[in-house]
């Protein structure tokens, strides 16, 4: 047994079908009388929805929250909480409006109440990735975890297959990295492969009968424990590879993801033979890089970053700002090596295990 460290997170979870109906109770418990409701403009109506069962503890809506949280709508959020006197901060949506209102917690040290409508697990991470100037950079602190987070199955029901189906290989990409971080340990190691085989059993159902609660509760329950292992343990290659060219190239975060995690494994398969052939039982497969590879493709989500806007030019600027101050990785990173599996994932090609 190799040694190791485990520390819980502090925060409360909510789980189950209708549970955005205890949001005003869940408010009390923290205290908020004066809630400033988060969303992309997307989901305003939703906002609205969360807003009345709120009632009096509403002070007003932000509807814009964005992909990869620019620092300069957290600022025109931050002045919108001012101006309502606001006490606290309830997300309602995918990964931009948490990151929002992580964002706007770590300013203020404001409350924040998570209800996520997608499997991006960032909810249960005290990591913040921000955008400014073309770069996207992270940082960690437990000011930024949300204090409690509502998982309401019935909001994912009309998460269309394609929002569900990227976003679901999103949350596969948390619990495999998991499996390899420098300070894995037993407990999450369990979540990882639980949540793993959540999510695989899961999105296939979910494309087949998009309205299968069961298929729509065990993606939730695996977008949890993802989310979960994110935050209990350090981000390697794939996380570094689609903060650059999520932030770099401002391409759609869960599809970026879905796209590099084939490709991230493979590089690092040689590296952790043992997380490999773990990940390919699960799978019930022969190789774990090539049957993500596949069960992106089943899915119907497209199979490159040329797909979804990232510009051939960008290849050799992705990989100098990779290696640049990288993240610890199992494999050390060569930039020529790097470039390939970019270049590579740009042109949807299979990804290239190393022997």
């Amino acid at each position: 047994m190799y040694p190791f460290v485990y520390k819980s997170l502090p925060l409360r979870i909510v789980f189950g079908e209708g549970t955005s109906a205890r949001l005003a109770e869940e408010a009390d418990l923290l205290a908020i009388r004066r809630a400033l409701v988060l969303t992309t403009p997307g989901h305003e109506q939703l906002g609205r929805a969360m807003a009345g069962r709120l009632g009096d503890r509403f002070a007003g809506l932000f509807a814009g929250a964005v992909m990869h949280t620019p620092v300069g709508v957290t600022e025109d959020a931050l002045k919108r909480a001012a101006d309502l006197k606001a006490d606290g901060v309830i997300a309602v949506g995918g990964g931009s409006t948490v990151g929002l209102g992580k964002a706007i917690a770590l300013r203020t040290g404001l409350p924040q109440i998570a209800i996520p409508t997608t499997y991006a697990g960032s909810e249960m991470t005290p990591i913040l990735g921000e955008t400014q100037n073309g770069v996207k950079t992270t940082r960690s602190s437990p000011e930024i975890m949300p204090r409690t987070v509502i998982y309401d199955v019935d909001l994912t029901l009309s998460l269309p297959v394609r929002v569900a189906t990227v976003s679901g290989m999103n949350a596969l990409a948390h619990s495999v990295e998991a499996l390899d971080a420098k300070d894995r340990n037993p407990v999450v190691s369990l979540m990882a492969a639980d949540a793993i085989r959540a999510i695989v059993s899961a999105l296939p159902d979910i494309a087949r009968t998009p309205d299968d609660v069961n298929a729509r509760s065990l993606a939730l329950y695996g977008a949890w424990l993802s989310g979960l292992c994110l935050g209990s343990v350090g981000m390697a290659l794939h996380h570094k590879l689609c903060h650059v060219l999520g932030g770099t190239f401002n391409l759609p975060h869960a599809e970026t993801h879905a796209i590099v995690l084939p490709h991230a494994m493979a590089y690092n398969s040689v590296a952790v033979p043992d997380v490999e052939k773990q990940i390919a039982e699960i799978l019930g497969a022969h190789g774990a890089a090539s049957a993500l590879h596949d069960l992106a493709h089943r899915l119907g989500i497209p199979a490159s970053l040329r797909e979804i806007g990232m510009p051939e030019a960008g290849i050799d600027r992705a990989a100098e700002l990779a290696i640049a101050n990288p993240y610890w990785n199992p494999r050390p990173l060569e930039r020529g090596d790097i470039r390939e599996l970019i270049a590579r994932a740009w042109a949807g090609e299979q990804p290239l295990v190393d022997s």
